[in-house]
């Protein structure tokens, strides 16, 4: 592996550094163009030897420049007769089909159809061939990024941006391997099944984070870069209900939302406010179903937002359930008194882990121009937990034609019973036992980071209240041609009670950014994005070191470069 990925970086170094790659002039001139003749893609492959690294580095170079990999004449088609029409070709857009989440593309997902290098540079081995034979792939990428920004505060200046949350630095965005095969929603003749088991290692882990699993990277140290496995399921396919039935069991990203975890399927670099403070992964069981060509129905069942199931109903002893504090309204300390928040003497592990629906309905016209997708996404008691969002919204698409569509997205979530940051006995216990104080989700519990957010209720009287927040935000983007497109970001975002950003604030901001697409295997994305608070400074803090945000505003310039493999 360390061979390939050494090979992997000289290959495209090679490519980026030249007009036309280093080894177009090796003395063997390629039998024929596999893009005029597909049954010549393995000479073509094999003109320096069938070594597995030279058609490795082969395969990059018969894709540069172009926009698609070739094309079997013979492969089997890849979209149901009178499905509606898909609306966009990737590249230059991160998909081809409007995003739904939590199943595969009904429709139009055929198995092994993923064009990788690294698949194609193993076809002719033993090994290539029996994950051929049984529709198996491994493929995935590595995805370096950095900024420039106004902010300067080391760790966490930037934030809520995201996913470049350390200001004026190189991170290590996130390197991404998938082993799956991908059950067949073309045929309607026969049940297929399917699996996926994903790993991302990079910075990118603090965002996928589910508390329980792998989490005290996130929560006990804080470490910079760190590994998660953020889809792990397995699917069931049965055509032959409606227009279509999909199971998905296991982890896997939640639902609906433009944008997505994993850097291929995203416009820009950074994301919105709006998805960074988002649901992210559920582990249960996920079903779509095609009622008809044209409008399907989701239905889930699930233990909440990143939550393991394993803390579904476990309670751990309350450390805290009498507490010594001081009230600082009135500088005076209670003695031995029960803790007001959490008086038993256990408490849930995570109280957010409990039996939760999600329900959702999609409709796109038939020629594939229009789409909604409304959500109810991740419903449960709403009791506050690690990250326990009750999440109302929806995405909308329009494509006007082939060089200009819209994405827009709409969401209110909240959670119920969050400490209140305004009450005097919440503050005189959050002094006495840390961050989040004597609650679950403490000190005295192991998180010494990244600690769910407590709210800044409007009464001070109240011991908590339900924290609510609205998110929009709109990606207006024109494709010239089919290795290129621009994007234009507009967002509004309201932390009503301060709960999501630790900021009580309204948050506006604009971006740029233009993804470039050198073949379909490597693309660059640079942008530049101006954000803005209303109501209260909101960057260039570190809730982690306890620096409070000293800005209204912040200019950040960044940029990323995927290379898949």
């Amino acid at each position: 592996m360390k061979r390939l990925f050494l090979r992997l970086a000289f290959s495209v170094a090679a490519l980026l550094c030249t007009s036309h790659p280093v080894w177009a002039d090796a003395a063997a001139a390629p039998v024929c163009d596999p893009y005029q003749n597909y049954s010549c893609l393995d000479s073509y492959l094999d003109k320096d030897g069938d070594d597995v690294f030279d058609r490795f580095a082969n395969y990059y170079s018969l894709e540069w420049g172009h926009a698609t990999a070739p094309s079997d004449a013979n492969a089997p088609a890849g979209r149901r007769d009178g499905w509606p029409t898909t609306p966009q070709t990737a590249p230059p857009m991160p998909f081809t089909e409007w995003p739904y989440g939590g199943t595969q593309n009904l429709g139009v997902t055929r198995p092994a159809s993923i064009d990788s290098p690294l698949m194609a540079a193993i076809a002719n081995t033993a090994f290539g061939k029996l994950m051929a034979a049984g529709n198996l792939q491994f493929y995935g990428w590595i995805d370096p990024g950095g900024n420039l920004s106004t902010s300067t505060q080391k760790q966490g200046g930037n934030s809520p941006a995201a996913y470049d949350y350390r200001p004026n630095a190189l991170n290590f965005d996130q390197a991404v391997l998938y082993f799956e095969r991908v059950p067949d929603t073309v045929q309607s003749d026969h049940v297929d099944w399917g699996f996926r088991i994903s790993g991302i290692y990079g910075e990118n882990y603090r965002y996928t984070t589910a508390y329980g699993i792998a989490s005290e990277q996130l929560l006990s140290h804080n470490n910079v870069n760190g590994y998660d496995f953020p889809m792990v399921y397995a699917e069931l396919f049965i055509p032959q209900v409606a227009e279509g039935l999909l199971l998905r069991a296991g982890r896997y990203i939640s639902l609906p939302d433009i944008e997505a975890q994993l850097a291929p399927n995203n416009y820009m670099y950074t994301h919105s406010i709006t998805y960074t403070l988002d649901n992210y992964t559920n582990t249960g069981l996920q079903s779509t179903l095609a009622l008809t060509k044209t409008f399907f129905l989701q239905l889930g069942v699930n233990v909440g937002t990143e939550a393991a199931p394993w803390h579904y109903e476990k309670s751990i002893p309350n450390p805290t359930q009498f507490v010594t504090y001081t009230d600082p309204s009135t500088g005076i300390t209670y003695n031995n008194v029960q803790n007001p928040l959490y008086p038993g003497a256990t408490f849930k592990k995570d109280p957010g882990s409990m039996p939760t629906v999600t329900g959702c309905f999609r409709y796109q016209t038939q020629d594939g121009n229009n789409n909604i997708n409304a959500c109810a996404d991740d419903i449960n008691k709403g009791t506050w937990g690690y990250n326990n969002l009750q999440w109302y919204g929806l995405t909308a698409y329009h494509k006007w034609n082939d060089h200009w569509h819209v994405s827009y997205e709409f969401y209110t979530e909240h959670e119920n019973n969050v400490p209140n940051l305004n009450n005097p006995t919440v503050q005189g216990l959050n002094s006495a036992y840390g961050v989040d104080g004597a609650t679950p989700f403490s000190s005295l519990q192991g998180i010494l980071f990244n600690n769910p957010g407590e709210a800044q209720c409007s009464s001070a009287s109240v011991l908590t209240c339900t924290a609510v927040s609205y998110g929009t935000v709109a990606y207006f983007n024109y494709s010239p041609n089919a290795l290129n497109n621009f994007s234009i970001r507009p967002e509004f975002y309201w932390d009503k009670e301060g709960q999501r950003t630790g900021n009580k604030t309204r948050y506006a901001d604009f971006g740029l950014g233009w993804q470039h697409w050198f073949s379909p295997q490597i693309e660059i994305r640079p942008e530049i994005t101006y954000y803005r608070s209303f109501n209260a400074p909101a960057f260039n803090g570190d809730s982690n070191a306890g620096v409070l945000p000293n800005k209204h505003t912040e200019t950040v310039l960044s940029g990323d470069a995927i290379i898949h493999f």
